[in-house]
């Protein structure tokens, strides 16, 4: 399946699991999920400047009745890291953080190697439930952390490795 198809079926799959708000900062890794929440009016994706504003209209969101998504690179998470530990998780407001592994494997621009090599220390460190996105289970995959953001009511985070969204 090509990029662009990938990025439309998980559009699909996140609607079909009541997702319904779409929040994120621009990454290269993400560009045609990003392209495709741009293109289309009806989805009411809000471009954010940073990832802790990101979180911000995600909480309001689901304050207001909404299922939100928020899109960020790896290096993001640093970014709001209050926001979700002093606000999303200790008030258990759900979201489905889209993040892009930059720096995977030690190959990318200098400025993502450390946080590439940390992700998942870091996830862990979070306490954010994650999955590695496999776009061979992509469709078990979304259901199995729905269910783990619905069961605990608290944040989590699909992993987006290089070359699936693009």
């Amino acid at each position: 399946m090509s990029d662009s198809g990938m990025s439309a079926w998980f559009l699909e799959l996140l609607l079909d699991h009541g997702y319904d708000f779409f929040t994120g900062v621009p990454c290269s890794l993400l560009k045609g999920l990003i392209s495709r929440l741009e293109a289309d009016p009806g989805l009411g994706y809000v471009s954010a400047v940073r990832e802790d504003s990101a979180i911000g209209l995600a909480v309001g969101a689901w304050l207001g009745g909404r299922q939100p998504v928020v899109l960020m690179q790896n290096s993001g998470l640093a970014v709001c890291t209050n926001a979700l530990t002093s606000l999303s998780q200790i008030y258990d407001v759900p979201a489905l953080l889209v993040v892009s592994w930059r720096g995977r494997g030690g190959k990318d621009a200098p400025e993502h190697l450390v946080m590439g090599r940390i992700m998942e220390d870091y996830l862990a460190l979070l306490e954010l439930p994650y999955e590695l996105v496999d776009p061979a289970r992509l469709d078990e995959q979304v259901t199995s952390i729905a269910g783990t953001m619905r069961r605990t009511s608290r944040p989590v985070a699909l992993v987006v490795p290089e070359g699936v969204f693009e």
